[in-house]
């Protein structure tokens, strides 16, 4: 079983920072990509950054300046440092991780975060 459970939301004011964790646990073997995304109150879950084992990077252009993703393979671990926040970042907050659970797998699966609520206000 792999969970995988953010941390650090909560209520900012435009301008201000907030830095998201996302740890996996469980049975792991290995970890590849991880990312972040959010879905606004009725809008589609939209990627917001992605970091692959090597320490590669992606950001979608809304987030690009602001924002930074970093992982500690050591702790299984993903953050999400956000900077110059504005009220349309204000969604909730998913990360996911491609894990392998044991090695043989040919694959890895891809497992979701429950959320968590980032708000920034005006």
């Amino acid at each position: 079983q792999v969970r995988l459970v953010e941390s650090g939301g909560g209520l900012v004011q435009a301008g201000g920072s907030l830095r998201l964790s996302c740890a996996a646990s469980g049975s792991i073997f290995s970890i590849n990509a991880m990312g972040w995304y959010r879905q606004a109150p009725g809008k589609q879950r939209e990627l917001v950054a992605t970091i692959g084992r090597g320490a590669t990077t992606n950001y979608a252009d809304p987030v690009k300046g602001r924002f930074t993703i970093s992982r500690d393979n050591a702790k299984n671990t993903v953050y999400l440092q956000m900077n110059s926040l504005k009220p349309e970042d204000t969604a909730v907050y998913y990360c996911n991780a491609g894990i392998k659970t044991v090695a043989i797998m040919p694959y890895e699966n891809l497992y979701w975060g429950q959320g968590t609520q980032v708000t920034v206000s005006s």
